[in-house]
Protein backbone atom coordinates (compact mmCIF):
# COMPACT_ATOMS: atom_id res chain seq x y z
CA UNK A 1 0.00 0.00 0.00
CA UNK A 2 2.55 2.37 1.08
CA UNK A 3 4.57 1.56 -2.57
CA UNK A 4 1.35 2.89 -4.58
CA UNK A 5 0.95 5.87 -2.58
CA UNK A 6 4.42 6.78 -2.71
CA UNK A 7 4.08 6.11 -6.90
CA UNK A 8 0.89 8.44 -7.29
CA UNK A 9 2.80 11.23 -4.93
CA UNK A 10 5.40 11.19 -7.10
CA UNK A 11 3.11 11.12 -10.57
CA UNK A 12 1.37 13.99 -9.12
CA UNK A 13 4.42 15.82 -8.75
CA UNK A 14 5.95 14.65 -12.45
CA UNK A 15 2.60 16.25 -13.49
CA UNK A 16 3.15 19.17 -11.17
CA UNK A 17 6.60 19.77 -12.61
CA UNK A 18 4.86 19.27 -16.56
CA UNK A 19 2.65 22.16 -15.67
CA UNK A 20 5.01 24.67 -14.88
CA UNK A 21 7.40 23.68 -17.56
CA UNK A 22 4.70 24.40 -20.30
CA UNK A 23 3.44 27.78 -18.26
CA UNK A 24 6.83 29.26 -18.39
CA UNK A 25 8.25 31.67 -20.64
CA UNK A 26 11.88 31.20 -19.33
CA UNK A 27 14.73 29.34 -20.86
CA UNK A 28 16.49 28.00 -17.10
CA UNK A 29 13.61 27.44 -15.49
CA UNK A 30 12.39 25.35 -17.99
CA UNK A 31 15.85 23.36 -17.63
CA UNK A 32 16.12 23.17 -13.94
CA UNK A 33 12.78 21.65 -13.97
CA UNK A 34 12.98 19.11 -17.00
CA UNK A 35 16.59 17.63 -14.87
CA UNK A 36 13.88 17.77 -11.30
CA UNK A 37 11.68 15.96 -13.73
CA UNK A 38 13.83 13.12 -14.44
CA UNK A 39 15.27 12.74 -11.26
CA UNK A 40 11.46 12.71 -10.10
CA UNK A 41 10.98 9.55 -12.92
CA UNK A 42 14.47 8.04 -11.02
CA UNK A 43 12.78 7.75 -7.35
CA UNK A 44 9.56 6.24 -9.18
CA UNK A 45 12.26 3.57 -10.87
CA UNK A 46 13.70 2.97 -7.82
CA UNK A 47 10.44 2.35 -5.63
CA UNK A 48 9.37 -0.10 -9.01
CA UNK A 49 12.70 -1.95 -8.06
CA UNK A 50 14.07 -0.85 -11.48
CA UNK A 51 17.57 0.52 -9.65
CA UNK A 52 19.45 0.17 -13.55
CA UNK A 53 16.83 2.26 -15.08
CA UNK A 54 16.66 5.09 -12.36
CA UNK A 55 20.53 5.11 -12.59
CA UNK A 56 20.46 5.45 -16.39
CA UNK A 57 17.82 8.12 -16.08
CA UNK A 58 19.54 9.91 -13.36
CA UNK A 59 23.15 10.12 -14.98
CA UNK A 60 21.50 10.48 -18.40
CA UNK A 61 18.25 12.74 -18.00
CA UNK A 62 19.45 14.45 -14.26
CA UNK A 63 23.18 14.99 -15.36
CA UNK A 64 24.46 14.62 -18.32
CA UNK A 65 21.42 16.31 -20.08
CA UNK A 66 20.79 19.16 -18.16
CA UNK A 67 24.59 20.24 -18.38
CA UNK A 68 23.92 19.82 -21.90
CA UNK A 69 21.11 22.30 -21.72
CA UNK A 70 22.71 24.82 -19.92
CA UNK A 71 25.57 24.82 -22.43
CA UNK A 72 23.84 25.50 -25.25
CA UNK A 73 21.51 28.61 -23.34
CA UNK A 74 24.75 30.36 -23.88
CA UNK A 75 24.31 30.23 -27.62
CA UNK A 76 20.18 30.97 -27.11
CA UNK A 77 18.42 33.82 -25.75
CA UNK A 78 16.93 33.96 -21.84
CA UNK A 79 13.25 34.60 -22.61
CA UNK A 80 11.43 32.58 -25.48
CA UNK A 81 9.29 34.47 -27.90
CA UNK A 82 5.76 34.90 -27.31
CA UNK A 83 3.50 33.14 -29.64
CA UNK A 84 0.66 34.47 -31.02
CA UNK A 85 -2.65 34.14 -29.10
CA UNK A 86 -5.10 31.43 -30.70
CA UNK A 87 -8.48 31.38 -29.62
CA UNK A 88 -9.83 28.29 -28.83
CA UNK A 89 -8.44 24.90 -28.58
CA UNK A 90 -7.96 24.01 -32.44
CA UNK A 91 -4.63 24.34 -32.50
CA UNK A 92 -3.75 21.98 -29.80
CA UNK A 93 -7.03 19.55 -30.97
CA UNK A 94 -4.73 17.01 -32.80
CA UNK A 95 -2.12 16.79 -29.80
CA UNK A 96 -4.27 16.43 -27.62
CA UNK A 97 -6.14 13.91 -29.24
CA UNK A 98 -2.80 12.09 -29.67
CA UNK A 99 -1.68 12.29 -26.01
CA UNK A 100 -5.10 10.76 -25.21
CA UNK A 101 -4.96 8.06 -27.48
CA UNK A 102 -1.58 6.91 -26.48
CA UNK A 103 -2.24 7.58 -22.20
CA UNK A 104 -5.27 5.38 -22.72
CA UNK A 105 -3.09 2.37 -24.80
CA UNK A 106 -0.89 2.82 -22.28
CA UNK A 107 -3.36 2.80 -19.30
CA UNK A 108 -4.47 -0.87 -21.21
CA UNK A 109 -1.53 -1.81 -21.34
CA UNK A 110 -0.46 -1.40 -17.70
CA UNK A 111 -3.81 -2.94 -16.71
CA UNK A 112 -2.77 -6.61 -17.99
CA UNK A 113 0.34 -6.47 -16.67
CA UNK A 114 1.12 -9.21 -13.78
CA UNK A 115 1.10 -7.61 -10.31
CA UNK A 116 4.61 -6.00 -9.30
CA UNK A 117 6.62 -9.14 -7.62
CA UNK A 118 4.48 -12.00 -9.04
CA UNK A 119 6.62 -14.76 -8.72
CA UNK A 120 4.74 -16.32 -11.81
CA UNK A 121 5.01 -13.84 -13.76
CA UNK A 122 6.19 -15.24 -17.58
CA UNK A 123 9.55 -13.67 -16.74
CA UNK A 124 9.98 -15.33 -13.46
CA UNK A 125 8.88 -18.67 -14.72
CA UNK A 126 10.79 -18.68 -18.28
CA UNK A 127 13.73 -16.19 -18.50
CA UNK A 128 14.82 -15.97 -14.89
CA UNK A 129 15.48 -19.89 -13.95
CA UNK A 130 17.62 -19.36 -17.54
CA UNK A 131 19.81 -16.61 -16.41
CA UNK A 132 20.01 -18.35 -12.81
CA UNK A 133 21.83 -21.65 -14.46
CA UNK A 134 23.46 -20.41 -17.20
CA UNK A 135 25.46 -17.80 -15.54
CA UNK A 136 27.63 -19.79 -13.89
CA UNK A 137 28.26 -23.24 -16.14
CA UNK A 138 27.69 -21.79 -19.67
CA UNK A 139 28.94 -18.13 -19.30
CA UNK A 140 31.55 -18.33 -15.83
CA UNK A 141 29.99 -15.55 -14.50
CA UNK A 142 29.81 -15.64 -11.05
CA UNK A 143 27.11 -12.82 -10.80
CA UNK A 144 23.75 -13.02 -12.16
CA UNK A 145 23.56 -9.58 -12.54
CA UNK A 146 26.73 -8.98 -14.41
CA UNK A 147 25.38 -11.68 -16.85
CA UNK A 148 21.96 -9.87 -17.53
CA UNK A 149 23.43 -6.46 -18.07
CA UNK A 150 27.02 -7.44 -19.79
CA UNK A 151 25.89 -10.74 -22.18
CA UNK A 152 21.90 -11.12 -22.36
CA UNK A 153 21.33 -7.18 -22.47
CA UNK A 154 24.92 -6.39 -23.79
CA UNK A 155 23.54 -4.60 -27.11
CA UNK A 156 21.09 -2.61 -24.72
CA UNK A 157 23.80 -1.51 -21.76
CA UNK A 158 26.18 -0.77 -24.96
CA UNK A 159 23.41 1.26 -26.26
CA UNK A 160 22.96 2.87 -23.11
CA UNK A 161 26.85 3.84 -22.94
CA UNK A 162 26.87 5.46 -26.03
CA UNK A 163 24.39 7.40 -25.42
CA UNK A 164 26.03 8.55 -22.26
CA UNK A 165 29.65 9.02 -24.67
CA UNK A 166 27.74 11.47 -27.07
CA UNK A 167 26.05 13.35 -24.62
CA UNK A 168 29.16 13.91 -22.72
CA UNK A 169 30.99 14.55 -25.87
CA UNK A 170 28.23 16.93 -27.07
CA UNK A 171 28.95 19.15 -23.33
CA UNK A 172 32.87 19.05 -24.33
CA UNK A 173 32.19 20.40 -27.86
CA UNK A 174 29.56 23.03 -26.54
CA UNK A 175 32.22 24.43 -23.47
CA UNK A 176 35.22 24.31 -26.10
CA UNK A 177 33.65 26.39 -28.57
CA UNK A 178 31.91 28.69 -25.68
CA UNK A 179 35.17 29.00 -24.17
CA UNK A 180 37.09 29.85 -27.63
CA UNK A 181 33.58 32.41 -28.76
CA UNK A 182 34.91 34.31 -25.20
CA UNK A 183 38.44 34.15 -26.50
CA UNK A 184 38.25 35.76 -29.71
CA UNK A 185 35.90 38.44 -27.85
CA UNK A 186 38.34 39.10 -25.29
CA UNK A 187 41.16 39.02 -27.91
CA UNK A 188 38.96 41.20 -30.38
CA UNK A 189 37.97 44.10 -27.37
CA UNK A 190 41.44 43.90 -26.37
CA UNK A 191 42.84 44.63 -29.54
CA UNK A 192 40.23 47.61 -29.98
CA UNK A 193 41.96 49.29 -26.27
CA UNK A 194 44.66 49.14 -27.57
CA UNK A 195 44.30 50.80 -31.51
CA UNK A 196 42.25 53.35 -29.37
CA UNK A 197 45.22 53.94 -26.79
CA UNK A 198 47.20 54.39 -29.41
CA UNK A 199 44.99 56.94 -31.86
CA UNK A 200 44.87 58.68 -28.81
CA UNK A 201 48.66 59.25 -28.58
CA UNK A 202 49.03 59.99 -31.96
CA UNK A 203 46.24 62.92 -31.31
CA UNK A 204 48.52 63.91 -28.32
CA UNK A 205 51.36 64.31 -30.21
Amino acid sequence: MAGYLTNILLLALLVFILVLVIRTRRLFPVVVLAGAYSLVSAAMFVNLDAVDVAFTEAAVGAGISTVLFLAAMAYLPAVEKTPPEAKGISHILPALIICVCAGALLVAAAIELPPVGDPTAPPHVHVAPRYLEESGSFLHIPNVVTTVLASYRGFDTFGEVVVVFTAGLGVLVLLAGFTRTARVVKTGAAQDDRSNGNSGEGGDA
